[in-house]
C-alpha cells in the first residue's frame, strides 16, 4: 500500500489528493496545512470582506468530504522538516510520518514590500482566511480605506470595502491601473468607470511610509503626496513559498523546478501551484495550480498525464465591470490588433495577432464573443 504525503491543502494540493483517490482506492493519503480552515475559494474572499457570503459559502472541501474520501487532513499542523533520503518528514507537532510519494504545495505568500510602517495596526494581506476575516472585522470601523497595488486582487477587494460603505484610495506604481492586463487607452476608460463608483486614484505613486502612531491614519509617498485613510490593504502580488523546498535540497529559481510530469529532480518528490516553476513560469493564478495539482496527482498514483501550460486568463470581478483580460494584451504595440472603443459605454474591446493567429485579449464592458475567442488563444487558431 503506498503512503502519499501532500504540503498544502491549497487547490493543487487538494485537487491532487482528489486524483490520488480516484487512482488508488487503497492508498494512505494525508494532507498538512498550517491552516485552521479545510479548503475553501480564495478567489471570493473579496465576496467575504463585503459580507455577501460565509465560510461555509466559500468552503469547498468540508471536513466530512475528506473523511469520505479516508484522506487525512492535519489542520493546524505544518511540515516542519522533510528529510528525502529517509522519505519522512517531521510536522510542528513533532510527530515523524513516512512516504512513499510526496507532493510539495506549500503555495505563495503576499509579498510586503519594505515600507516603514507596515507594523502598524490596520495594515493587511488578504492571503489566508485568518486576513480574510481580520480584514472584514477591521473595515466596520473605518470610512476611507487605501489599496497599495491596483492589481486585480487589489481592485475586487476594494469593490468589496465599497459596497460596504467605505471609500477607496488606490496607490499604483505604474502609470496605468492593472499594467498587465490593460494597455494605456483601456486602462484609462476603465479608471473614468471606477472613479464613477467611489475610486480614487494615484498613479506614479510610491509609498514611502504609512502614517500615524500606533494605528493607520494614512500613506505619504516619495514624491510628498499624502494619502489620507484609516486602514492599508497590501496588494503587490505573491510570492512562490519556497523556504521548505530549499532546505530539503531541491532545485529552485523563482520556484521549485519541475518537468512536464510536475517532478522535481528528486525520485518520488513531485511539486504544484504557486510554489512550483514550469517551463521558466511561476504562475501564481487558480486554474494553473488546479490544473498542475491535478496531474502531479494523477502521475503519483502511477499515471503519466502531462502538462503543458496554461493560458494566463484574467477577469475583473467588481459589480457593474465585465473585463477579461488574456494572453498578449500589447500594451507596447508591436503586434498587428483590431480595436473598438466607446468611453460613453466604457467599452474597449481589442484582439491581438501575431503570424496571423489569435495571441490575446481585452475585453472591457462587451464580452460577447469571449468563450471563443480565449478558445482561439488557447488552441493557436
Amino acid at each position: 500500500m503506498k503512503r502519499y504525503l501532500i504540503i498544502g491543502n491549497g487547490v493543487a494540493g487538494a485537487r491532487a489528493a482528489v486524483k490520488i483517490r480516484e487512482a488508488d482506492q487503497k492508498g494512505e493519503i494525508h494532507i498538512f496545512t498550517e491552516e485552521a480552515y479545510p479548503f475553501y475559494y480564495r478567489v471570493r474572499f473579496p465576496e467575504f470582506v463585503a459580507g455577501e457570503v460565509t465560510i461555509q459559502d466559500i468552503t469547498i472541501h468540508t471536513k466530512e468530504y475528506y473523511q469520505g474520501k479516508n484522506i487525512a487532513l492535519h489542520l493546524e499542523e505544518s511540515i516542519e522538516k522533510v528529510r528525502p533520503e529517509k522519505k519522512e518528514v517531521t510536522s510542528r507537532k513533532g510527530v515523524v510520518y513516512s512516504y512513499d510519494l510526496l507532493l510539495v504545495a506549500t503555495g505563495g505568500n503576499a509579498f510586503v514590500p519594505p515600507i516603514k510602517g507596515v507594523e502598524k495596526k490596520g495594515v493587511f494581506t488578504l492571503r489566508t482566511m485568518r486576513d480574510a476575516t481580520g480584514m472584514k472585522e477591521f473595515s466596520t470601523r473605518v470610512s476611507q480605506a487605501i489599496l497599495i497595488g491596483g492589481g486585480l486582487v487589489g481592485l475586487e477587494t476594494g469593490g468589496a470595502l465599497l459596497r460596504r460603505g467605505v471609500k477607496v484610495a488606490v496607490i499604483e506604481h505604474n502609470p496605468r491601473i492593472l499594467p498587465r492586463q490593460m494597455d494605456e487607452e483601456g486602462a484609462q476608460i476603465l479608471q473614468t468607470k471606477m472613479e464613477g463608483m467611489g475610486f480614487s486614484f494615484f498613479l506614479n505613486g510610491q509609498s514611502d511610509e504609512i502614517l500615524g502612531k500606533e494605528k493607520v491614519e494614512g500613506v505619504r509617498l516619495k514624491d510628498g503626496r499624502i494619502v489620507e485613510g484609516q486602514m492599508v490593504i497590501i496588494s503587490a502580488g505573491v510570492r512562490p513559498n519556497i523556504q521548505l523546498a530549499k532546505e530539503m535540497g531541491l532545485e529552485t529559481k523563482n520556484g521549485i523546478l519541475v518537468n512536464d510530469r510536475l517532478e522535481t529532480k528528486h525520485e518520488g518528490i513531485f511539486a504544484a501551484g504557486d510554489a512550483a516553476e514550469h517551463r521558466g513560469r511561476a504562475y501564481g493564478i487558480w486554474p494553473a495550480a488546479q490544473r498542475q495539482g491535478e496531474i502531479a496527482g494523477v502521475n503519483m498514483a502511477g499515471g503519466s498525464a502531462i502538462y503543458e501550460g496554461t493560458v494566463v486568463s484574467n477577469t475583473l470581478k467588481v459589480v457593474g465591470i465585465d473585463l477579461t483580460a488574456a494572453g498578449e494584451i500589447d500594451a507596447e504595440k508591436k503586434l498587428e490588433c483590431v480595436v473598438r472603443s466607446d468611453r460613453e459605454k466604457c467599452v474597449y474591446c481589442k484582439v491581438t495577432f501575431k503570424e496571423d493567429k489569435v495571441v490575446g485579449c481585452i475585453l472591457l464592458g462587451d464580452v460577447k464573443g469571449k468563450a471563443g475567442i480565449l478558445g482561439a488563444i488557447e488552441k493557436e487558431i
